[in-house]
């Protein structure tokens, strides 16, 4: 897989363009933002040397709004699922996030480049402060909110960040482990009530005044920062740039959402994957498009469906266990109000569930494909042939930055070698074959095996312990944990020291990490220096054989 990063993309939008066959498939506005960037994509312009998303992008949309030249729908729509709705314009959107900004950096005292680690449910606040963290120049790190106290004051240390927001849910895991953090000055909480210790943000940001300006960001600049898990060690941060991603799809072609000012885009995933990052903040707001939001503290098919037959959403997004879940139902008694493009990522989605929602819904599921390190790779276009297994292919320009030493490791002269094995077939469509690391992807969660095989080892009943996927007719795959018990516990009932063990990750890391298969073995397969062979434990669990003719994504 190329990579192309901003300071040759000049040189490169001198030749010639690419990705052309899959542009216009939307009808553009005169006066859409997207189209103020036709000549820098035709090489005849440069790159501005300075870009940010709030003040280029959506303070833009706003204008456009103002002069009626803009469709009436909302800019944002979120509802609570129990009868509560928030909508704002692309202008109240602004109001509200120059309050934000004024209390972080005022109030809390944050300055351009300091990073902040949000970790909120699906809720107006969370794009809020998305928003006003660009208008600062403030680094956003996203945290899912199951994280443990672990894994928080592990990003608190290893990103520096010197403020957290959350909720009451999450509080006292943060309370927990604050005193250990050393660069954490500012703690504040999204709540009806108060906490000690705790900034409350609803009360603050209601009495900041609206009169802010927004900082003079370089295009290289950063503005997010997540963590995504690897196969060994901890956690690694990856660094996106305002370029990477919110300059990127202005010159993208169009190419995955391919949305309009008109449409209503649903995206499903959690707000601490970059999956919510792109198609619920800047890729779709690069159109002017309305981000319908439910906050979904489950996830559960009749929910989905209602919503769907309830609201005009056209671009629907989530993760393939998503569309594994909908399938186990009568699709035929629901009627979608206005559902028209359905978009499938985070791990390959079965041919069969795509074959069942095209027969029951007459709806194509268009594959995309990316990391967390570049955002989109691949994808399947509106207006493509969809090939049922196939990811698409190749998507334009994407910024990788990262630790220097992992990064290096994985570039290989112009090329980032994304850890991935798969097929080209002559169309020029990419199928997934697999990692060719150990990492775990179970519901569109990217679960490192040494996280879970370090929390089984913290148990006194663990001799050994080797995590790896396991197939899963609804999750695609999930965890799947061998075991060596110690010798006082190779007695004990092994159906209750299963789910003691589950109990015990659950507790120890983020909950979505627990192996929800385990089983107990004499011995590991080993390599003669004494390491264990994963890979044969995991092909053992899929049931095939060393895969011989493969090419890496790049």
């Amino acid at each position: 897989m190329k990579i192309f990063k901003l300071p040759i993309l000049k040189s490169l939008w001198t030749q010639k363009p690419l990705y052309r066959t899959f542009h216009g498939h939307s009808k553009l506005l005169a006066s859409d933002v997207y189209s103020e960037y036709q000549a820098v994509r035709r090489g005849e312009q440069e790159i501005p040397k300075y870009f940010n998303f709030a003040s280029d992008v959506l303070d833009k949309w706003t204008k456009i709004e103002k002069a009626g030249k803009r469709p009436s729908n909302s800019a944002f729509w979120w509802i609570s699922g129990k009868g509560e709705e928030v909508k704002w314009s692309f202008e109240e959107l602004g109001f509200l996030s120059r309050k934000v900004a004024n209390v972080l950096t005022k109030v809390c005292g944050l300055q351009k480049g300091d990073r902040i680690i949000v970790v909120l449910p699906r809720i107006p606040e969370w794009w809020l402060v998305n928003v006003a963290c660009m208008r600062a120049g403030i680094v956003l790190i996203p945290g899912t909110t199951q994280l443990s106290a672990k894994d928080i004051l592990y990003r608190l240390q290893a990103s520096k960040a010197k403020c957290i927001i959350t909720d009451d849910t999450v509080a006292p895991a943060v309370d927990s482990v604050a005193s250990e953090s050393q660069f954490l000055k500012t703690k504040l909480i999204v709540s009806k009530g108060s906490r000690e210790g705790w900034l409350n943000f609803s009360e603050l940001y209601k009495n900041q005044s609206a009169d802010h300006s927004c900082a003079k960001t370089r295009i290289e600049d950063s503005v997010n920062i997540f963590f995504t898990s690897g196969t060994t060690g901890s956690p690694k941060m990856t660094e996106h740039s305002q370029g990477s991603l919110g300059f990127r799809p202005l010159l993208s072609e169009r190419y995955w959402l391919d949305l309009t000012p008109s449409d209503v885009i649903w995206n499903t995933a959690d707000t601490g994957w970059i999956l919510t990052s792109l198609s619920s903040v800047f890729d779709a707001w690069v159109f002017g498009s309305c981000i319908f939001v439910h906050q979904l503290p489950q996830i559960e098919s009749a929910t989905i469906l209602n919503t769907l037959c309830r609201f005009p959403i056209d671009t629907l997004v989530g993760v393939p266990t998503l569309y594994r879940m909908l399938v186990q139902n009568d699709l035929s008694s629901y009627k979608f109000m206005n559902l028209k493009h359905c978009m499938s990522g985070g791990e390959p989605l079965n041919p069969e569930v795509m074959e069942k929602w095209k027969s029951q819904t007459g709806l194509d599921i268009h594959e995309v494909y990316g990391q967390t390190e570049t955002g989109i790779i691949c994808s399947v276009f509106k207006g493509m042939k969809i090939k049922p297994g196939s990811m698409g292919k190749a998507a334009p320009l994407f910024d990788v930055q990262d630790n220097p030493k992992k990064t290096a490791e994985s570039e290989r002269g112009d090329f980032y070698v994304t850890g991935d094995r798969g097929t080209m077939d002559k169309d020029g469509y990419f199928w997934f074959i697999g990692r060719d690391d150990d990492i775990i992807i179970s519901s569109g969660y990217r679960i490192g095996p040494f996280e879970v095989e370090s929390a089984l080892m913290e148990h006194p009943a663990v001799a050994e312990a080797a995590v790896v996927s396991s197939p899963d007719p609804l999750r695609g795959e999930v965890v799947k944990a061998f075991v060596v018990l110690s010798a006082t516990f190779s007695s004990s009932n092994r159906e209750h020291l299963a789910c003691e063990l589950q109990e015990h990750v659950k507790k120890t890391t983020a909950p979505y990490k627990y192996p929800r298969k385990v089983e107990f073995v004499q011995q590991m397969p080993k390599t003669i220096t004494g390491k264990i062979k994963r890979h044969e434990l995991r092909n053992k669990e899929w049931g095939r054989i060393e895969q011989t003719s493969v090419i890496w994504f790049g």
